[in-house]
């Protein structure tokens, strides 16, 4: 098993900026790479941003590319989400999730395991 706990969202006001963190534990050598997604009220999950753990290559959906970044640091077993220029759009319940699965992928049947979530909220 992989445990997934997030940190760092709150309140911000449009043009601000937010990190979230993701740290995993427990069998986290089992997992590929690691993802971030967001849900807002009455909308289905949608991906945001993805990176390996070894390569570090990254791939993000185009709502958020330019805007947010995906790192990590494998000593820690931590994964950040830098986002920068929010807007209200982009307010939304997000989550942290890693899968198995080597094939890149935006669908989130494909992530193994999953984080509570930290509300981000964007004031405009």
């Amino acid at each position: 098993q992989v445990q997934l706990v997030e940190s760092g969202g709150g309140l911000v006001q449009a043009g601000g900026s937010l990190k979230l963190s993701c740290a995993a534990s427990g069998r986290t050598f089992s997992t590929y790479a690691m993802g971030w997604f967001r849900q807002a009220p009455g909308k289905e999950r949608e991906f945001v941003a993805d990176i390996r753990w070894t390569a570090g290559t990254t791939y993000y959906a185009d709502s958020v590319k330019g805007r947010f970044t995906i790192s990590r640091d494998n000593a820690k077993n931590t994964v950040y989400l830098q986002m920068n220029s929010l807007i209200p759009e982009d307010t939304a319940v997000y989550y942290c999730a890693a899968r198995s699965s080597v094939v890149a992928t935006t669908s989130s049947f494909t992530y193994n395991y999953w984080g509570q979530g930290t509300q981000v909220t964007v004031s405009s």
